[in-house]
This record gives structure tokens, sequence and C-alpha cells, in this order.
């Protein structure tokens, strides 16, 4: 029999003509029009999430019984949120108590109607754990959805039209407008090209260029990925993204010529150069081969040898790039009508604009996905964003947040100077915050991390590796028992949250993972003097311990001020080799929280600290970064922290025990300290050698203010990981340039962790 191709593509599900799915995110409400024989799948994501719907006829009333339902007593939520009278029927309740992850409902609708559905919930204090969470929903109408369908407009539209594959059209933009570039049914190309309005009337042709962008962008070569701006022969900015639902296109390659189908054998095909040449022919642009333009949504994949191959898309239905122009253009945009390659999905379909005034405002954003079928999020802002937008405009999308880099009045070196001399405070939002509530939470958390959970007392902290059964890093993180059958966990990745249910599942465990990164943000207050700082500032009760005498990895319950203030969580624990703090909030609470730390710190010296000048306290404290020090192929020995696995004296069995202990007994790379002769720092990446073998490769990299040092951290044979041992580091090509480097310990900043303790 022949083979068929058959690879696993979740993320295609998007382009099922015969059912929908939608996210209805926690305290909000999903509206959807349903007809007579329509189906619909409510899913508990999480558990512990009550579901309530309300469904009204054409005439507004209550229809509930179109989906053989009847109102709740508890059934306010929505009642409430849309200013309902008081005599409008409850809503309906879906299921009550505590339901399991990945409970669901079926239903069925008997007439046309107007579904209301709602994932009730609301603010919920840092000191609580009774999270909202989403609900899945899959809607299969009785007749199957005709594709495509377009996005919702993000505003007011000015001007839309559609482009059909093997076709291109020129428009005018002016200067403040914003273009949206819509992938309509997902795995399409569109080549995009601009050029400026008065030039253009003046008989000049000057375009979008390549070679400019990317030395202005600091990039010596295109690869995939957008610039943050594109700019003319004349360095001038043309165009900005505002934002990017894919996070993967190719940048000012070729857009596809009548040459490469001919090499092909396709004499005469349609290709977006030709019409992008005829889109211009009425502003008295001369015609080309070939067009330098931004390849929305075109996948290569670049090798190790710098060859490209080409993929498809990343792009699914409804994804788009948002764009402002800068200057007033002249734009061409193309539905590419390759059909001979993976380009398009080996299926050319259409692409769409839509044009918006220059008096609309959209935030910048980028998107993230949990995993390949997850719904996109765009980049989010903590609750101290708007604070600290005033004090920089230098923000960097970390992990689907917008966290500052360096400050305008500071820069990295002083706010380094602040934390290791004074106190300095950062946005720590990012971090990924899950509750683990129910009779089983501590059975799952001993089994899934490194650590000897049982013996974590209530209001302590202890930092644990999570890792999959081969022995690979998934990530590291601290666990916080807020009670017998209650922790949180807090790392750097959102899988981690599936990955626990996902166990607790299969052991069949009474538990239930919430998600809380919304609620809970949190700022990390660094320095010999946090500790005078935030006395002054934070309540605590009798029965928990005051910020005088709260001990290293333990954490305390209070308010901001006093009794009557809002609630607050405060740990002593820090990522920066410092006396220090971090202090957690309801985003809600942000700015009174900022606001009293900046009256009673500011006078003593306290900085708003960036990611820049973390990182170089990090490395000096030799503290690991997830995507440096460690990934999925690196276990907690190689990482350095091996000091987190307990394996002689943990009895339990727990998920890559078995891995570990191999690993552990046959070591072959070790996590060391460099200290570099010279002047010359070194970067995340570059090989490391002895004589002409390479024996490991730098993992961070950093110049240490303190220490007057080009220092490193380096994942080494352990053949030469001895310290005094000396390596070179390679630069050029790893042959060409050395860089004499000494082992040492890994980490360069008190090492005994005096100033931690303290």
């Amino acid at each position: 029999m022949p083979r068929a191709s058959a690879p696993a593509e979740p993320a295609l599900y998007a382009r099922d003509q015969t059912r929908q799915r939608y996210r209805v995110a926690p305290g909000r409400i999903l509206t959807l029009q349903l007809a007579a024989g329509d189906e619909l799948q409510v899913i508990d994501t999480e558990g512990c999430q009550p579901a309530e719907l309300m469904a009204l006829d054409a005439e507004g009333k209550p229809a509930l019984a179109a989906l053989q339902l009847q109102s709740d007593p508890e059934g306010v939520f929505i009642g409430h949120q849309l200013h309902y009278p008081s005599d409008f029927p409850n809503a309906a309740r879906l299921w009550s108590g505590a339901t399991p992850a990945g409970h669901s409902r079926r239903l069925s609708c008997q007439q046309p109607i107007t579904l209301l559905l709602a994932a009730p919930g609301g603010h919920t204090p840092v000191d609580q754990q009774q999270r909202a969470s989403e609900l899945c929903v899959w809607h299969t109408p009785a007749k199957a959805v005709q594709m495509p369908q377009l996005p919702k407009p993000l505003a007011e539209v000015q001007e839309e039209f559609t482009l059909h594959p093997g076709t291109a059209r020129a428009y005018r933009v002016n200067a403040g407008e914003y273009i949206q570039v819509i992938d309509v049914q997902g795995r399409q190309c569109s080549d995009f090209v601009a050029f400026s309005q008065p030039a253009l009337a003046q008989g000049q042709s000057i375009e979008l260029d390549p070679t400019v962008t990317r030395t202005l962008n600091g990039l010596a070569y295109p690869g995939p990925g957008l610039f943050s701006k594109f700019y003319d022969q004349q360095m001038q900015p043309m165009l900005e993204v505002v934002q990017d639902t894919v996070g993967r296109h190719d940048t000012f390659a070729l857009a596809c010529t009548a040459r490469y189908y001919e090499s092909q054998g396709y004499f005469g095909h349609d290709n977006c150069s030709d019409n992008i040449s005829r889109a211009l022919q009425p502003y008295g642009v001369a015609a080309r081969p070939g067009w330098p333009a931004i390849n929305f949504f075109f996948n290569t994949v670049i090798d190790a040898h710098q060859h490209l191959q080409v993929e498809e898309p990343w792009s699914r239905p409804g994804d788009y790039v948002l764009l402002r122009a800068l200057q007033d253009l002249v734009c061409v945009s193309t539905s590419c009508p390759d059909d001979i390659d993976p380009a398009n999905g080996w299926q050319p379909t259409d692409i769409h604009i839509r044009l918006y005034s220059a008096k609309e405002h959209f935030s910048h954003a980028m998107t993230t996905r949990i995993t390949a079928d997850a719904e996109a999020v765009l980049t989010r802002q903590s609750g101290f964003y708007p604070i600290f937008s005033q004090m920089t405009q230098q923000f960097t999308d970390y992990r689907g947040w917008w966290l500052p880099t360096h400050f305008n009045h500071t820069g990295h070196t002083q706010e380094y100077l602040a934390c290791r001399e004074k106190v300095a405070v950062m946005d720590l939002s990012a971090l990924r915050k899950f509750e683990v509530i129910g009779p089983d939470a501590e059975a799952l958390l001993d089994y899934c991390l490194t650590r000897d959970i049982r013996k974590l007392a209530v209001g302590q902290v202890v930092y644990s590796a999570l890792c999959y059964p081969h022995g690979g890093m998934l990530d590291d993180g601290t666990l916080l028992r807020m009670g017998p059958d209650n922790f949180r966990w807090i790392g750097g990745e959102d899988y981690a949250g599936i990955w626990l249910r996902e166990q607790a599942e299969r052991l069949g465990m009474k538990v239930w993972i919430k998600s809380a990164s919304e609620q809970i943000h949190n700022l990390a207050v660094q320095g010999p003097l946090s500790r005078e700082l935030l006395k002054q500032l934070i309540w605590t009760p009798a029965d928990q311990p005051s910020l005088e005498t709260l001990g290293w990895f333990r954490f305390t319950q209070g308010r901001l001020d006093d009794y009557q203030g809002c609630p607050l969580m405060v740990s002593r624990t820090g990522y920066t080799g410092e006396l220090g703090y971090e202090i957690w909030c309801h985003p809600d609470d942000a700015a009174k929280l900022w606001k009293r730390l900046w009256e009673i710190g500011q006078p003593m010296g306290m900085t708003p600290l960036g990611l820049d000048a973390l990182d170089t306290l990090r490395i000096e404290a030799g503290l690991i970064f997830a995507g440096y020090e460690f990934c999925d192929q690196t276990d907690p020995f190689t990482a350095g922290i091996g000091f987190c696995v307990p394996l002689n004296t943990k009895p339990g069995d727990f998920i890559g025990r078995e891995a570990l202990l191999e690993r552990s007994a046959h070591p072959q790379q070790k996590l060391v300290g460099l200290q570099l002769q010279g002047n010359e720092s070194a970067q995340h990446g570059d090989p490391v050698y002895q004589g002409r073998a390479q024996v490991g490769v730098i993992t961070s990299a950093t110049r240490s203010p303190l220490l007057g040092l080009c220092i490193a951290l380096c994942r080494l044979d352990v053949r030469y990981a001895d310290p005094g041992q000396t390596v070179q580091v390679g630069k050029l090509d790893g042959q060409q340039k050395r860089i004499d480097a000494e082992v040492c310990a890994p980490i360069f900043y008190d090492p005994q962790k005096t100033r931690v303790r303290a």
C-alpha cells in the first residue's frame, strides 16, 4: 500500500468548517448567535469554575427553554454585569460543585437565540486562591460554516478590500493611519512594498529598503521575524509594526518571481513581482523582475549553513499584522499565487486589507500561545506598566508581557549599583502563578517537582525544578505552601499548569491547578536597604511573621500600611543575590502600592530596575535563566542546580528520577564560571575551546561593574571544569580569534550568600 502523509497539525482546527471554538475569559461574557439545530459544548478547562448561561429570543425575552435549561437562583452574574432589571429572570448555571478539569456539558438549540455565556468571577485578593478560570466553548452549527470568515474589525474601518490569490493592489495611506493585513484562511503569504507619496509626485521612487532597515535595527543578515520599524533608502522611518498575531515572517526576501517558477518548469505562472509592477504602473514606477518586499506570513527555515528551506506558514485563519504609516505612502499588497511548494500550504487563499484612521489608538502587542492549538494572547501589561511607561519607553516583550529594559534617567549601571548599594525595585509580574489546591495537592507536587515537598511547612518557600521523564527541565521556580492542602507555584512557563493538570488526571488525583497570573502581580524590592524600606509600609497581623523577622525563603500575609490597607503578600525571595523581597498584590492595587513605595523609597535612593541590569545581577550571583542555562534537553545537574534534586534523601518517586539517577552518575557537562582576560565580553552561544576542539558553550555573559571583569556562565565538558583550568572563548569562527578565560565557580558575587541571608 502507498504511504500517505498525515502529520499532526493541531493548529489547523481553526480551518474546520463544521465547528468553531471560543474562549470565555475569567469574569467575562461571550455572546453568540445560535440557530435551530446548533450544538454547543461548554468545557471547564481548569476545573472548579462555574458556567452561567442566558438565552434571549429575537425580541430580547428570556429563552432558556430553547436549550432545555431553567433559571437558577445563583445565576446572577450576567444580570449584574449587564445591569438587567431586578425582575428579569436569572441565568442558568450549567453545573455546580467542585467540577474536575475538563468537565463539560453539551447543549442542543431548538430555536434561534442570542446566547450569553459567562465565566463568573471577580477580584480575588492575593491571599486567597479561588481564582476564576476560563471556559472553552465548541459551537457546531447545524449548517457548516461558510469559509472564509473575517475577524471583527479592530476599530471603525476607513476602507477594506480582499485580494484573491495571484492578485495585487496599490493603495494610499497617510501618515498616522493603520494598515491591517489579514490572512483570511491561514497559511497564506502576502508581499508588501511601500513608496513615499511626495517623492512619487516629484517623479522619484523612494521605497522601503531592506539593507537600511536591517542595519538600523542592528541585524547583519535577514531572518525570520519582523522589525519593529521599517526604513526607506534615505534612512527615514516609513512604517512601524503595532501588532502581530503570528510572530513568524520572512522580512525582505524577494517577492516570488517569474524566474522562480520558470526554473521549476512552470512557465507563465502568476507571480507577486509582476503583479506588484502592474499595480505600480499608474504611479510611474518602473517594472522590475523581482521586488524586495516584506514577506508577511512567509516562512523559511534557515539551517546552520545559512541555506533556506521553505515550510508552511505559521499563520492561522484570521491572523494579522497591524502597521502604522510614519509617512504618506503608496503601498502594494499581494496574495501570493505559489502552489508548487509549501509556501501557502499548497492551497493559495485570500488576503484581506483593512485601513484605519490615524485617530484610532492600538496598543503595541505580539501574541503568544501556550500550546500549538491554543488561542492567541496579545502581549499583556502589568498593573505597574502605566507607572513605568512614564519613566521609560524601552520595553521588551518578555514571555508575553511588556517589561522595561532600562529607564530614562538612570540606565543599566546606575540601576545595577542601586541594587548592590541601596535599594532597587523591578516589575516581575510576568512570572506565571498557579494555585494548586485540594487534598492531593501535596502528593501531586511531590511527584512532579524534584524537591521533597512533604518537608515544606506552611509559610515556607522552596526553589525546585520541574522535569520531564527523560530528565530535561520543563521549568524552574518557587513553591509556596499556603496551607495544608494549598500551594502556589511561581515559575516562568505557562505550560507548567497544563503539565501539572495532565499528571493529576493521569494519576486520578483530587486536585485543582488554577491559573493566577492575571490576578497576582509583583514587584521585586532588592538591595541592602530593602528591609528598612518595606518595614515602614507592610502591616502584618499577629499570627503572621513581621517584615523584620521574616526569614529567608519565607513569606508573610499582610496589608499596605495598616489593617485597612489593600491585601499584600511579601516573600523573602529574589533574583539578584542581595537581601531582598517580593511584594505580591492584585493588579487593581498596583498603583497604590507603587505610590507608597516611591514616597518612602525615593529619599533612600530607591531606583527602578530594568531587565538589562537584572541580567548582570543574576549572572554575578550565578542564578540560571530559561533558554540560557537550561532547556528541555538540560537536566538540573548540568544547569547548575543539582542541589534541588535530593536523590539520596527524597524517598518518594518523582517524574524524571530514574533518568536523573543515571545523569548524575555519568555527567557529561557542568555549569561553571569563566573569568575572561582583557575587556572583551563573551556572548550567549559563543563556543568554548580547548585547543582546536569545542568543549563548551557560553550560556550567559556580562561585564561586572563590581568586579571590573568580563564574566560568563558556561556549560563545559566535565574534563575541563576544574577551577583554575584555562580555556578559550571563540570569536569570529572560533578559530581566528580566542579570548583566554579561567574556570571558576559559577557564583561570582557573595558565594556564601551572606548578604541574601542577612
